[in-house]
């Protein structure tokens, strides 16, 4: 027999009467394609957990939506799906999709088709697969030219700046230029020479 939380229950309940039909569907396809999923709740909707995040579902006024938390890298995957802030992709993209907006379920596919898709993400779990991570690379700041010119009034400053990762570089960068009055931005601008000089960063004081 499957584990459910109660909480699931609840929600399913107070949810509107046309999502509940649609809610019970899909929570029966993932307990019946992923047998040992763990029920929960994060982020205030029923989330299921298999070796991990897995997936989750939600009610909203109008309309029902489904995530995979691992979408991206489901076989049929299909790049330009709209993803939250969770990382999931709401409507599985591919040859089966399920609709970014639910509002019965007829709008779903067969389900076979949603089981096809429930244990595809089963097995990247099992695999331990996990879904790349792309940092965006951020643009460096442009060196202010008062800035650059008091760096090379002292020796040595100019080239430790240089030496400095872009994190340095942008923490001091920021300071200075974030100054409100002239006279501020003229004593940071004299602290950061000298502290360059000494090769020392702009947080120096609190690295342990």
């Amino acid at each position: 027999m499957p584990t459910k939380d109660p909480r699931i229950d609840d929600y399913i309940e107070k949810a509107a009467p046309f999502a509940q039909p649609i809610l019970t569907r899909f929570r029966k396809l993932v307990h019946k394609g992923c047998p040992d999923v763990v029920e929960t709740i994060k982020w205030g909707m029923p989330s299921f957990e298999y070796k991990g995040p897995f997936c989750s579902m939600a009610a909203f006024k109008q309309h029902c939506a489904f995530g995979f938390w691992k979408a991206a890298l489901l076989a049929d995957a299909q790049p330009g799906e709209a993803s939250d802030t969770t990382g999931m992709n709401w409507g599985a993209p591919g040859r089966d999709p399920i609709p970014a907006k639910v509002t019965s379920n007829d709008d779903l596919p067969s389900d076979a088709a949603i089981l096809r898709l429930i244990k595809k993400a089963a097995k990247l779990n099992d695999d331990g697969i996990q879904v790349p991570v792309e940092k965006a690379k951020r643009k460096p700041l442009p060196v202010p030219a008062d800035f650059a010119a008091a760096l090379k009034k002292t020796k040595g400053a100019t080239a430790n700046f240089e030496k400095f990762p872009p994190s340095h570089k942008r923490e001091y960068i920021q300071w200075i230029t974030e100054a409100k009055r002239d006279e501020t931005r003229l004593k940071h601008i004299a602290t950061a020479v000298e502290w360059t000089a000494e090769g020392k960063s702009r947080n120096w004081k609190y690295q342990k």
